[in-house]
């Protein structure tokens, strides 16, 4: 038995989970926000209770102090020697890592490396990282990365019909992410039809804020709808995914931006908050939609268009498909997103289950019995994944 802790450290930001391995039991969990600002939040769950403080937090690295403090004085561990190692998610692995790896100045150097291809990101996981070292030095840590899942893509997924030199010298490529929730949520699903994972062909919608299809055949990523950055794909909560490439240029021209300025827009300011003109939130524009509001409805009809444009692609490249499933904050929670999408697929023999889909993130099918593609919520757990890995990687027994 093991305590293994799962971070993901974001801008101004820590994800935890403290797991029980290879029981896989949740100790306790939380996240650390507005790190850097006047006045931080900190909500811990352990035990059956939830508390929330307002500490100030000027950097993650007190963040780090103060969760390892917590877990001490609230009595969940005894002492920090109880945690035998840390897994940290990474976003952008680029072709450097074809799985999880043991932290090294080598390895931070790499992500590092790649941090044009994910800004907003991996300068953030490495900072994590750097606060874990100095607060737990003798504690492996392991970095787990969104990437490695879909290293398995053949080149005719991953490749762009560009130039083939800026695949050589840049690296321009497909890379895709959110590769640890996809590979989790297809696991999962073949356990529920009761299928081996090796014979189950299944399309995963991670459907948040930023969110991605991936087409898993075999348990094996063969395509995802994310890029060489997450802006490539379907409209997400301010991203446009996919576009006439000409737009940048045109948008230049027209309003005297730089191409930066543009795809800062196309990647901060565009999606639902673009489209709806009041919120990057799907619960606002939700309300909106129900107000009457026709950007609102347009907003979503526009997403479930694109979802299902990629879920028909998948379907016809894998020559078939057992499961669809429906993950993330609004692939769990939207009903009315779910029926919009399943509802488009009645050609492919898919028959939703009204009654059923009626629920919020909770594992669940919500296809009729005689539905030839078999639909379900399937709320993911990419804590778990990456603290199997560390457990892997760093051979803590």
């Amino acid at each position: 038995m093991a305590k293994i802790m799962a971070v993901n450290a974001g801008s101004s930001s820590i994800k935890f989970q403290l797991l029980e391995m290879p029981e896989e039991t949740v100790i306790a969990s939380g996240v650390m926000e507005r790190i850097g600002l006047e006045k931080g939040i900190f909500t811990i769950k352990y035990a059956g209770k939830k508390e929330e403080t307002n500490p100030v937090l000027p950097t993650h690295a007190e963040g780090v102090q103060l969760l390892l403090d917590t877990l001490v004085e609230k009595g969940i561990v005894k002492s920090l020697d109880e945690i035998s190692g840390v897994g940290h998610r990474v976003v952008q692995g680029g072709e450097y890592f074809k799985d999880s790896a043991l932290v090294t100045e080598d390895v931070i150097q790499k992500i590092q490396d790649l941090a044009d291809l994910a800004p907003l990101h991996n300068p953030a996981h490495i900072i994590g990282i750097k606060a874990f070292q100095k607060a737990l030095p003798n504690v492996k840590q392991v970095v787990v990365f969104d990437t490695v899942f879909h290293q398995t893509m053949p080149e005719e997924a991953y490749m762009y019909a560009t130039p083939y030199e800026w695949y050589e010298k840049y690296g321009i490529r497909k890379y895709g992410a959110h590769g640890t929730s996809h590979q989790y949520v297809s696991q999962r699903a073949a356990e529920l039809i009761n299928k081996p994972l090796k014979d189950t062909k299944t399309i995963v919608c991670h459907l948040g804020n930023g969110a991605s299809i991936c087409a898993v055949d075999g348990g094996k990523s063969v395509d995802t709808s994310m890029g060489l950055t997450p802006l490539e794909g379907i409209p997400m909560g301010t991203r446009s995914g996919n576009l006439d490439p000409t737009v940048v240029s045109y948008i230049c021209e027209k309003e005297g931006k730089t191409a930066a300025e543009v795809v800062n827009i196309l990647n901060k300011k565009s999606g639902y908050l673009g489209m709806s003109g009041r919120s990057n939130d799907a619960r606002d524009v939700t309300a909106g939609m129900e107000a009457g509001d026709h950007r609102c409805k347009l907003t979503f009809d526009v997403q479930a268009k694109r979802i299902v444009d990629y879920i028909a692609s998948y379907y016809v490249y894998m020559g078939g498909c057992d499961v669809i499933a429906f993950t993330a904050g609004m692939g769990e929670n939207l009903i009315h997103l779910r029926k919009n999408i399943l509802n488009r697929l009645g050609v492919l023999g898919v028959k939703l289950d009204e009654n059923a889909n009626n629920v919020r993130a909770v594992e669940q099918e919500i296809t009729t019995k005689d539905s030839k593609i078999r639909a379900f919520i399937i709320p993911t757990n990419e804590e778990v994944m990456i603290a199997r890995d560390t457990v892997r990687i760093a051979n803590i027994k």
